[in-house]
């Protein structure tokens, strides 16, 4: 064709070699042309008859996913690089056809990006992706198709062969090694993590070195994402959840309970024997009705049992307001609807310190939910801080300007 073309000029009175020139330069016209209308046709033909029979198809979702990372719409610029490729092969234009292949393989390298993302995209849609992310393996494939195809292009238009440049990467195995070195090690610990099931979408982990504590949002190959409570975003490097310690509260979600520990502060100079008088009062609360009964014959037996003289409150056994109080909220926990009856319940007394006697109550809830969580845990605090007094107790508290102000009004009102 550039023959014919360059006869053509000749014969209407151009020289030989602006001949040539205008040959080649009308066919790199025809050929931009043709490369502009292939694009057009593709884009706005075969695209389009391909997106309306995707979106028309409800038989498959990945098709859709696909659609949406535009992994077809990329594939359709190799159209153009590929009519450059064939004529330029044909007229043996040599430069315009390495860079042509060097196009080729570009457009090759992100419609593989593009389909390594559709494939997570379908592969979250799937409940396994929650314990076994794949995001992080697909991102060592994208980088070993960078660098392949890197490597290819260079080699396209140098007119070399890739094999030549690829035996010469052996020497630079180290270099390679400390730039990719945070790429390794995360994909190490990600397959660490993945295998021994440590953390996965979703779970909510406390790791305070890096300020983090929410739920895992993103797990890549460098880095996991933490979405924290006050909704900001903290980066952890992956390598970091294996090498460091951190807390996944996943084991409390799965369990269907959620941990009450919590301690009521008692005034020591309120604890006392109970009397008869007091006794009859804690006998009309509901839940104490039996537990009294039982306690006071236990008692009255091991008194007999061993002569004891009760005419002294301190000789033998005697019920106290603190040891009753206890048995009440041992009960109440008991009864409580919103208590998780299947794991541990306890109330127990800690050391006694400057801020009085810590009675420790010990349970879960049966909701995990934490607005639930919070809400039953303070509507069982409400209850029992109401009660003490009843059982002749007082809490104890440092003394406010209020405490202050009563006692110096105290001499003044007698």
């Amino acid at each position: 064709m550039i023959t014919f073309m360059t006869n053509w000029f000749t014969a209407y009175g151009v020289d030989g070699i602006t001949a040539g020139y205008l040959a080649t330069g009308v066919l790199v016209i025809f050929i931009a042309l043709l490369s502009i209308a292939g694009n057009l046709i593709t884009r706005k033909v075969i695209l389009r008859l391909l997106s309306h029979f995707i979106h028309h198809n409800k038989r498959y979702k990945w098709d859709n996913v696909m659609l949406e990372r535009k992994v077809f719409h990329k594939l359709s610029q190799i159209v153009p690089a590929i009519i450059i490729y064939l004529f330029a092969s044909a007229y043996s234009l040599m430069v315009i056809e390495r860079f042509s292949q060097a196009v080729i393989v570009l457009v090759g390298i992100s419609v593989i990006d593009a389909l390594f993302n559709s494939v997570d995209d379908i592969y979250r849609a799937y409940e396994v992706s929650k314990n076994k992310p794949i995001k992080g393996y697909l991102q060592v494939g994208k980088i070993f198709t960078y660098i392949l195809g890197g490597i290819v292009i260079v080699a396209t238009i140098i007119g070399q062969s890739p094999l030549l440049l690829l035996s010469g990467i052996g020497a630079l195995t180290a270099v390679l090694l400390l730039v990719f070195k945070d790429s390794l090690l995360g994909l190490v610990a990600g397959i660490q993590l993945s295998a021994n099931d440590m953390i996965c979408l979703g779970d909510w982990i406390e790791m305070p070195k890096y300020g983090a504590d929410g739920d895992v949002i993103d797990i890549s190959l460098n880095t996991v994402k933490v979405e924290n409570f006050n909704k900001t975003i903290t980066t952890i490097p992956t390598y970091a959840l294996v090498s460091d310690s951190f807390i996944n509260w996943r084991g409390m979600t799965q369990s269907g309970g959620r941990r009450i520990n919590r301690s009521i502060f008692i005034d020591t100079a309120s604890i006392t024997f109970c009397t008869d008088e007091m006794l009859e009062e804690f006998n009309k609360i509901h839940y104490l009705t039996d537990y009294l009964r039982n306690k006071r014959h236990e008692i009255d037996l091991y008194n007999l049992k061993n002569k004891i003289d009760t005419s002294h409150s301190i000789n033998g056994r005697r019920l106290t307001n603190i040891g009753i109080f206890r048995a009440y909220i041992e009960i109440y926990l008991r009864k409580h609807p919103k208590i998780h009856q299947e794991m541990l319940q306890m109330v127990r007394q800690l050391p006694p310190g400057e801020f009085g006697l810590p009675l420790d109550v010990y349970a879960f809830t049966n909701e995990t939910e934490w607005i639930n969580y919070e809400n039953i845990q303070s509507d069982i605090f409400d209850h029992l801080l109401a009660v003490v007094p009843q059982f002749g107790l007082r809490i104890f508290q440092k003394p406010t300007g209020y405490d202050i102000k009563l006692g110096l009004k105290g001499p003044m009102i007698k």
